[in-house]
């Protein structure tokens, strides 16, 4: 078995930059997805973020051809041919979807291939579960946009061999990523911060204490944080950031009761970015609009 060919399951934004990196980095992709349309677009975004990667000097035409000639798409599992190594699953945050293919995994590949998930905060434990073998099974918790974030976090569920998250991190650093091991827990270690610090500005703006511009500007001036709490939960999605929290409200207490504003905003479908209104609006090329944040009330 060899570890260059990965098959990626869901062609959404995570899907698209995790194959995106395995490419860059000398692996074999088969990027998976049920929507042919999804597939088209993700290949055009992969194809996108090399382009700039030339535009910058960072790679070459010849290394992106070269790339781009390693991914093949395919509609079901069973279409991801070859002798696979890792299944690298990032569908969206239901449990019973991702269980599902858990299961069509260890019927479609090899006994030894791992299953790896991309939750930011469901249990690798209950998504194992179902696993004949749930040794195999692990998290690898990428975070967005994939091409310019560092981290992984390799999530251990109860079962998770000692093998599986060596090989886990081997991936990690074979892509050029830093991995931390985190014993399985609610919301790992970055989604109960994140969701924490996110669920607070949202209160502090909807009681008035500041702005949204000036609550992200001051993460961003005191702290050094690349984007404020506001346009992070932007870029996230509100409807993701609630999943979250009321999960994490679910399982670790009343500290994490999400914002009734969050509740709001995904009410009225103001997801963020991909939306084109969050809590800051933007353009048709995802530029956050000046001036555009949600009053304090």
């Amino acid at each position: 078995m060899t570890d260059k060919h990965i098959v990626v399951v869901g062609a959404g934004l995570m899907g698209t930059g995790i194959t995106h990196a395995f490419l860059a980095s000398g692996h074999h992709v088969t990027l998976v997805d049920t929507n042919g349309n999804a597939l088209d677009q993700a290949r055009q975004s992969i194809t996108k973020i090399f382009s700039d990667g030339v535009r910058l000097g960072k790679t070459t035409e010849a290394d992106v051809a070269d790339a781009m000639a390693r991914m093949t798409g395919a509609e079901h599992l069973r279409g991801a041919s070859g002798d696979t190594a890792l299944v690298m699953e990032t569908v969206t945050e239901n449990l019973s979807i991702k269980q599902a293919i858990v299961r069509e995994a260890e019927a479609c590949f090899k006994a030894g291939t791992v299953i790896a998930t991309n939750t930011s905060a469901l249990s690798i434990t209950e998504i194992a579960s179902v696993a004949k073998t749930p040794t195999h099974v692990i998290g690898m918790h990428f975070f967005n946009p994939v091409h310019k974030m560092k981290l992984v976090e390799i999530v251990r569920g109860l079962e998770t061999s000692d093998e599986t998250v060596a090989r886990a991190r081997a991936w990690a650093s074979a892509i050029g990523k830093t991995s931390i091991e985190v014993n399985e827990a609610p919301g790992f270690t970055t989604s109960r911060i994140s969701a924490l610090l996110g669920n607070e500005a949202m209160y502090m703006l909807s009681e008035g204490v500041a702005s949204a511009e000036d609550i992200d500007t001051s993460l961003r001036m005191a702290f050094n944080h690349p984007m404020g709490p506001l346009e992070l939960g932007d870029l996230t999605g509100w409807d993701t950031r609630l999943a979250v929290l009321q999960y994490l409200h679910q399982t670790l207490g009343e500290k994490f009761r999400p914002c009734p504003l969050i509740i709001k905003l995904v009410k009225a479908g103001r997801h963020g970015r991909k939306t084109g209104r969050g809590i800051y609006e933007y353009d048709d090329k995802g530029a956050k609009i000046p001036n555009s944040g949600v009053r304090p009330f």
